[in-house]
């Protein structure tokens, strides 16, 4: 049925005089299931749907949605939506208009090997359970408590259907089971220390099993644990090397590589929501790092929690250097901010929900690996620190000054990994982070995120990530414990 009401409304808003025309459905499935210290703390289950239309008349656009599917109420928002773009005409001093892009014509469905709800909630009760139960129990045989637990797994599941008025028309059915756990451990004498993580992909419950979150949450409470007991000072008077691993990488490029080549935040657009770039038009083609760092995003890797093959405009996706060999490369964007730049779109629109229209996102950002194993990093490292997960990440508006705080680190002596240490602290430009990469690893490794942007504020899944690689003469700094 909603088929043809997308089909309806283009026509109709084109009849009303709209040079463009673009109707999305969209339909999402959200379910959580919590346990809090150990007891179910919330199962809920949210279904939203709706149409939206977006128009073009003359240099001015209109959005309007509704979640009544009926041909009544499409007519109206379309209605709305052209005398909204009509009445801002008046006062525009300069217009929008649709730049090119690839135009898809297909659907993509991602047909999951265990539905999510063929688990039923007392299953899904009884694993979060057993996460739980080995969590605290590897922390107590260390003798340190893990009084707050957060565990969840949930899905969200979308079903997308966009048509525009010059040909793009696209379906997307895309399941996402998510995962999330937040511990906290406390020994009396050695203070607390918080781990926290986000899992997801676009698959079914088999992707749950494959996590395996009571060994992995087993794994994680024995290095807090060894991290509180254990754990000396990062050594911070002196210039050191830093091997960081995949999950830094990732936060470090969808920070300061992914949000500034967002075309609409370099154009100023987001500057009072989401902040603004340290990349202006001119700086695309300069260095920012060294020939090393090659970073992308890629919508279209299989299973990733940021998956799709046709953005919300109908544009069809392909892999977008951000930056290449240390050189700035290209931006992420929509039809819109194409058509200002001069180039194509390259398949950036999401929009996170029905009533709210797509705006520049990004999906899978990570760094190319390299040539290196994990080991053969730190063997070259004579003294330094070997940092494989955070606990805490700032970066500015503009996305140039970032820190770090590490959760599992150890000393690196003579090519070798020893003592663990306490809260190391990365805090570094973005020119210099990427410009300290001398040797990139080969094992690629993902997490899972909601990047939010927008204002209503749009939260949109993403995985970012990276292999690890060896930073060379850092200056560390250190959190109080």
């Amino acid at each position: 049925m909603y088929e043809d009401l997308l089909s309806f409304a283009v026509d109709y808003a084109r009849r009303l005089g709209a040079g463009y025309a673009e109707a999305r459905f969209q339909r999402d499935v959200r379910e959580s299931v919590v346990l809090k210290n150990g007891v179910p703390e919330v199962s809920a289950r949210s279904v939203t749907q709706g149409v939206s239309v977006r128009v073009i008349v003359g240099n001015s656009m209109g959005f309007s949605s509704t979640n009544e599917l009926r041909k009544q109420s499409i007519g109206r928002i379309v209605r709305d939506a052209v005398d909204m773009a009509r009445a801002a005409v008046k006062v525009l001093s300069k217009g929008v208009s649709m730049g090119e892009g690839k135009l898809g014509r297909g659907k993509v469905e991602v047909k999951p090997r265990v539905p999510f709800d063929v688990v039923d909630v007392e299953a899904k009760t009884e694993y979060l359970r057993e996460a739980d139960k080995a969590a605290v129990e590897a922390c107590e045989k260390r003798g340190v408590k893990l009084p707050s637990r957060l565990i969840e797994v949930g899905r969200w599941d979308t079903e997308k259907h966009v048509v525009t008025s010059d040909g793009a028309d696209v379906c997307h059915r895309i399941p996402r089971v998510t995962g999330e756990y937040f511990l906290t451990a406390y020994h009396p004498q050695r203070g607390s220390i918080q781990r926290f993580e986000n899992l997801g992909e676009a698959r079914g419950w088999e992707a749950v099993e494959l996590w395996n979150l009571p060994q992995r949450l087993g794994e994680e409470s024995e290095a807090l644990a060894k991290m509180l007991l254990e754990a000396v000072e990062p050594p911070v008077d002196e210039e050191v090397d830093v091997v960081v691993d995949s999950e830094i990488v990732g936060i470090v490029c969808h920070e300061s590589a992914g949000h500034p080549g967002e075309a609409d935040r370099v154009l100023g657009r987001e500057a009072a929501q989401a902040g603004e770039s340290y990349i202006k038009p001119d700086l695309l083609g300069t260095q920012i790092g060294s020939e090393h760092v090659t970073v992308v995003d890629d919508p279209s890797l299989p299973k990733s929690f940021g998956y799709y093959l046709y953005d919300d405009e109908g544009v069809e996706v392909r892999e977008r250097k951000l930056i290449e060999n240390g050189i700035l490369k290209e931006l992420l964007h929509n039809r819109e901010t194409a058509a200002v730049f001069g180039v194509e779109s390259n398949g950036a629109a999401r929009a996170s929900s029905y009533d709210v229209e797509p705006i520049i996102r990004m999906a899978n950002t990570y760094m190319k690996p390299g040539d290196y194993s994990l080991q053969e990093l730190i063997e070259d490292v004579r003294r330094g620190v070997y940092i494989r997960s955070y606990q805490e990440w700032n970066i500015d508006d503009i996305r140039w000054n970032q820190r770090y705080v590490g959760v599992e680190s150890y000393l690196i002596e003579d090519g070798e990994l020893r003592k663990p240490v306490r809260n190391p602290v990365i805090e570094l430009t973005t020119r210099d982070f990427y410009s300290s990469i001398d040797a990139v690893g080969k094992e690629l490794k993902f997490s899972a995120g909601y990047c939010g942007k927008g204002d209503p504020m749009q939260g949109i899944p993403v995985w970012f990530g990276g292999p690890p690689v060896r930073l060379r003469g850092i200056r560390l700094g250190r959190r109080p414990a």
